[in-house]
């Protein structure tokens, strides 16, 4: 019986799944755990009108990006995606090795009256990301994984660039900071089986080794930013 190429895509997606480039796991006592750290408050607090708002935060695999946001009160959506090359290569299978320009990256939707953008800075750099590793994030090496901010307003990109200033002169990091702030091009949400994949798949490997730690310090960081809840895209 001959398949569809919509069929055996469907049957090929959870192979997919299984050999996605989000899969290192530690091979030395150096890669036994990413480190939390308690970033700043922002000197800079976001000044928003009301109404949901947009950002995207590109922070390496973006499973675990996805994840952490989608645990934080005031986020409504959180979509892994690709952001910074163009519509032809924006495919799982064309973003590694970074010549395509995108960087796994997710879009996250947010209520100002919940949330601040500033305030989701604070938990994107305390737990979600380090920011002294450039094109690389815990066990995950390309550009596709560099860290970088995309603003999608003059008030974020304001903020953004404050809060970049006071984590360079914090003293936090011993490393200096290589997060860099991205013109917004174009985002592409990522393929079906790469959304919400934290919540489909608790058991997966790499969640369990890199991520549900950052979830589990969301919530012990910050608590009151933390629901218990998976804000699903």
């Amino acid at each position: 019986m001959k398949l569809s190429a919509s069929l055996r895509r469907l049957l090929l997606l959870p192979a997919l799944a299984a050999i996605a480039a989000c899969q290192q796991l530690a091979t030395s006592p150096a890669q036994a755990a990413e480190a939390t750290v308690v970033a700043p408050l922002a000197q800079r607090q976001a000044s928003e009108p009301r109404g949901l708002k947009t950002a995207i935060f590109a922070g390496g695999c973006f499973w675990g990006v996805e994840g952490v946001f989608s645990h934080v009160r005031g986020v409504t959506s959180a979509v892994s995606g690709y952001h910074g090359g163009d519509a032809k290569t924006a495919r799982y299978e064309r973003i590694h090795g970074g010549a395509s320009g995108h960087a796994e990256s997710v879009r996250v939707t947010y209520d100002p009256a919940r949330v601040r953008y500033d305030q989701l800075l604070r938990v994107f750099f305390s737990v979600v990301t380090d920011p002294t590793q450039l094109d690389r994030q815990g066990p995950d090496v390309g550009r596709e994984y560099r860290n970088a901010l995309v603003p999608l307003s003059a008030e974020q990109r304001a903020v953004a660039e404050a809060y970049l200033a006071q984590l360079r002169g914090s003293g936090v990091w011993r490393a200096p900071i290589v997060t860099r702030i991205e013109a917004y091009r174009q985002f592409f949400p990522a393929e079906a089986y790469h959304q919400d994949f934290m919540l489909a798949n608790p058991d997966h490997p790499y969640i369990r080794r890199w991520d549900a730690p950052k979830v589990a310090a969301l919530r012990q960081l910050f608590p009151g930013y933390y629901k218990a809840g998976f804000t699903s895209r």
